[in-house]
């Protein structure tokens, strides 16, 4: 219920105090209890989600320069931060938990950088870099946090997300700009090149021109990584450490395409691609290894999937294995969500072929991890107000992907960076209301009004 909530929730000044709350909570939680088992639990998975949500909204709030009352809050959460730095070793063979708890780390990263004015308490900061040949028009993009920097990527990703939403006829231009500014999906700076995808995936669920936009990105992004780890020998481990973040979200953004998207179109291109070719085809497209590599022609959930299935190895890259990991994470996931709907059969047999096809022929235990662990979180729902051994209904409509919170990022950002003639960047507190004096009424009024309003109900 919680987790539904920070999904579905707007966004409002008044909310900042529950959610310091809750995100003390969570990592109170997490490094005094989670941390201490051997072995990983379920509410451990559901604790990191909801810090997902939780952190994620509070990084928004910090754009908007809401926080800088909340010093006291942001001090309390710091030995806990410090805490879930270590996690690393626990979290590391689960992409889906780790890329939370990394996404936790980097928001609070630069949040203190900024609000506390104080060193990072975390792995060290990438150096900030500053943009040659800025567009004159991108100069308004800097904000009072400390000089917080906003990505040129996430800014055009949210004009088109904005295009969309008004039907501009200037959406083309604008993802035309986007496409020039492709290269900084490559920056370290991978929170806003999260964000910048989290954003334009929702325009793309309603907009093929901004699907195309959404998957070219990626594509470009992952044959720029994987042709410079191949190229430059010495090439350290930890220069692209970061990469497998964006790739992860990513595989996640287009699972949520292809159950979202507003039109059949747009979520059977999410899943096949554009190509007609035969490949896109095929009932399953895990290759031989033996077989010469394909070449990644479509980023869609086919396209990338005989991609990274063909490049499996023990020594494979972190890409690699974790984009692979994350589709067929999501794809168990996108299964159960289909359950129960008749027109979607069709759908539903294809993920279910793929995943059947991948446990028999793909070896590789991290993958089947992907399977085991998205499974264990559907198939074991208990009911936190009945006895635990109460299994919640399948019908029950429990939320394995966050339906809502890029939606409500999008309309966020939207009003942060073309704000309207007085309106709010984003609610304040309500007003208080004027108390008006009490009228008591005697014995005898207060006997006659409860007669009076004796019904049948």
């Amino acid at each position: 219920m919680l987790y539904a909530s920070l999904d579905r929730a707007s966004f409002d000044y008044g909310h900042l105090p529950t959610l310091f709350f809750v995100a003390e909570s969570v990592l109170y939680r997490l490094c005094c209890d989670a941390f201490q088992k051997t072995y990983l639990h379920s509410v451990e998975t559901k604790l990191i989600k909801i810090g997902y949500l939780v952190f994620l909204r509070l990084f928004i709030y910090f754009l908007h320069g809401h926080l800088e009352s909340f010093k006291q809050h942001l001090r309390r959460l710091q030995p806990y931060l410090y805490a879930l730095c270590f996690s690393g070793d626990s979290y590391y063979k689960y992409p889906n938990i780790f890329s939370n708890v990394q996404l936790i780390l980097k928001t609070m990263e630069i949040i203190y950088k900024r609000e506390l004015l104080s060193g990072s308490i975390f792995s060290p900061v990438e150096n900030k870099k500053s943009y040659k040949n800025i567009d004159p028009d991108m100069e308004h993009l800097q904000f009072n946090q400390g000089g917080y920097e906003i990505n040129h990527l996430l800014w055009h990703c949210v004009a088109a997300w904005s295009c969309v939403q008004k039907n501009s006829p200037q959406l083309n231009k604008v993802l035309e700009h986007l496409i020039f500014h492709k290269a900084q999906l490559q920056k370290e700076c991978w929170l806003d090149s999260i964000l910048a995808l989290l954003v334009l995936g929702e325009a793309a669920k309603l907009n093929m021109a901004c699907l195309k936009a959404l998957m070219e990105l990626m594509r470009d992004f992952l044959l720029s990584i994987m042709s410079v780890q191949n190229q430059e020998e010495g090439c350290k481990v930890d220069d692209f450490s970061w990469a497998w973040n964006v790739v992860y979200r990513y595989t996640t953004i287009l699972a949520e395409i292809c159950l979202y998207a507003t039109t059949s179109n747009l979520r059977k291109t999410a899943f096949i691609g554009f190509c007609a070719c035969k490949s896109s085809q095929k009932d399953i497209l895990l290759v031989d290894k033996s077989e010469e590599s394909p070449e990644l022609k479509e980023t869609s959930i086919l396209g990338l999937l005989e991609y990274f299935s063909s490049k499996m190895s023990d020594n494979c890259d972190q890409v690699i294995w974790i984009g692979y990991y994350g589709l067929m994470y999501n794809l168990v996931k996108m299964s159960w969500e289909l359950r129960g709907d008749d027109e979607q059969d069709g759908f539903r047999n294809k993920i279910w072929q793929i995943l059947q096809k991948t446990k028999d022929h793909e070896k590789d235990g991290r993958i089947h991890n992907g399977i085991y662990i998205a499974q264990a979180e559907l198939n074991d729902p208990t009911d936190p107000f009945t006895k635990h051994s109460s299994k919640v209904s399948s019908n029950v409509g429990d939320e394995t992907f966050s339906k809502y919170i890029g939606w409500r990022i999008a309309n966020a950002l939207s009003k942060l960076f073309f704000p309207s003639t007085g309106a709010h960047v984003l609610p304040l507190k309500e007003p208080l209301k004027k108390r008006y004096p009490v009228k008591y009424l005697n014995k005898k009024d207060s006997m006659k009004e409860r007669v009076l309003h004796v019904t049948v109900r």
